[in-house]
């Protein structure tokens, strides 16, 4: 057995391999995160990934059938948009998020509204056991007969039960705590999560069987264990929000059966999450009127139009170096707007702190909300409210420009339905699309002129 045996030292963070200890990774620079791990070669290690004799052909892709896949819906339908229109049989979904942003919740609730409509679904949990899952599931109503339940850390075990009950669906909680005997690395090293993954993976395309895995996320918010991981599954879902926000985020992304960047709102309540039809009005529902520093825009998830309120605070700095504090934006980007404001609107900021936040917990990426942060930012400053019911969209160039942004028109559709009277977007965005009657739509082609309208 000694010359089967070979040690290996990897990175716990990004999967880097090397046959010396060493400190620093090389491959993500992460110190002290090398651990040795023991291989046993042997060949029935990757049994599970040799495809089988009957699939191993190469056929016209006329000839595929597709009858046995049609998808089915989970009963939450935030849930089924996000994954594209319901659940693909044989896929594999990575679920990820903070600890307690309440994963383990969604997919309970997504099991028991399985088990109603008299799927038989099976809940592996490797952190939890059977009671502490069934008193969970009787809070959040999810009590049924067609749930089955199992407190496994396992993997062969696990593998072992569920091919004999063939469920309609299962899920594992959590990838980086169950294992395979036959390695000897410890459970969530990356030989154990790569492994594991690959054969629930292999398991789920030959059976047809969806499968949800739930994965512990690092600091950085990105999934825990090696990159591979991501590329392994056909999913991957990330549930988004502060914990001191009763709203949650499922935003896609990758999805190989749907669109990504779909995101799907949730609202915290004590009996587990439930889903927000119309998140814009409920994000909105509180915003004071004739406040300065409160600007609203239009962003676009996905295929969803979303209405966000942003605030911004300018005060006198009492210290030497000035903050800049952003949630819900990226702080690069929020310098840059406020390097554009200084240098084409000729607003001395050089002194200010300035605070900026995104309400209800979201966070924006796209550049189509850079324009009502730099007005929001300007109202603050200037102490003056921005017009009532009126919401900006476009993207800030570095010469002060407003650049066009996509799908305008689904945007002023939306504002409008929620009694805005009033849009200003890019010159470039007034063309090629017919206007609302009800609904001023205003183009501008500089930040300066975007700011003498919202003032007056």
């Amino acid at each position: 057995m000694a010359k089967n045996r070979r040690s290996n030292y990897k990175c716990q963070s990004c999967g880097h391999s090397a046959s010396r200890w060493f400190g620093r990774c090389s491959g993500c620079d992460e110190w002290n995160t090398c651990v040795e791990e023991i291989h046993v070669e042997k060949d029935s290690r990757r049994s599970h990934l040799v495809p089988n004799s009957s699939r191993s052909q190469l056929d016209p892709i006329t000839d595929v059938k597709t009858h046995d896949y049609a998808r089915f819906d989970i009963g939450i339908s935030e849930f089924d948009n996000v994954l594209g229109g319901g659940i693909m049989p044989g896929s594999v979904v990575l679920v990820g998020g903070d600890p307690g942003i309440g994963k383990s919740t969604l997919l309970l609730q997504m099991a028991g509204q399985l088990a109603v409509e008299g799927l038989k679904v099976a809940y592996i949990s490797a952190e939890e056991s059977a009671a502490q899952i069934y008193q969970r599931a009787e809070r959040l109503g999810a009590l049924c007969e067609d749930l089955r339940v199992m407190s496994e850390t396992n993997l062969t075990l696990i593998m072992d039960q569920i091919t004999r009950d063939s469920p309609a669906s299962v899920v594992i909680d959590s990838v980086q705590t169950v294992y395979m005997p036959n390695l000897e690395s410890a459970p969530g090293s990356v030989t154990q999560v790569r492994e594991c993954s690959a054969r629930l993976v292999y398991w789920a395309k030959e059976s047809g069987i969806p499968v949800f895995l739930v994965g512990h996320v690092t600091k950085e918010g990105t999934v825990a264990g090696p990159r591979v991981l991501e590329h392994l599954v056909d999913t991957v879902l990330y549930l988004e929000g502060e914990r001191h926000h009763h709203f949650r985020i499922l935003r896609a992304a990758k999805n190989r059966f749907g669109s990504t960047n779909e995101i799907g709102v949730f609202e915290m309540r004590e009996y587990g999450l439930r889903e927000v039809n119309n998140p814009s009005e409920i994000l909105l529902a509180e915003r004071a009127d004739n406040v300065a520093g409160s600007s609203v825009v239009c962003s676009v998830e996905g295929t969803r139009p979303l209405l966000v309120e942003i605030q911004a605070l300018v005060s006198r700095s009492a210290f030497g170096y000035p903050q800049r504090v952003s949630t819900g934006v990226e702080s690069k980007r929020l310098s840059i707007i406020i390097a554009v404001l200084e240098k084409r609107c000729l607003h001395d900021l050089s002194g200010e702190d300035i605070f900026v936040n995104v309400v209800g917990g979201l966070r924006l990426d796209e550049p189509a909300a850079d324009l009502a942060v730099g007005l929001a930012i300007i109202s603050s400053f200037r102490n003056i409210p921005i017009r009532s019911k009126t919401i900006m969209v476009g993207e800030i160039g570095l010469g002060g420009e407003i650049r066009p942004v996509s799908q305008v028109e689904r945007r002023v559709a939306e504002a409008r339905s929620l009694g805005f009277k009033r849009c200003l977007v890019s010159s470039s965005n007034l063309k090629g699309w017919k206007h609302p009657k009800d609904m001023e739509v205003i183009g501008v082609g500089g930040l300066e002129a975007a700011e003498e309208l919202v003032f007056t």
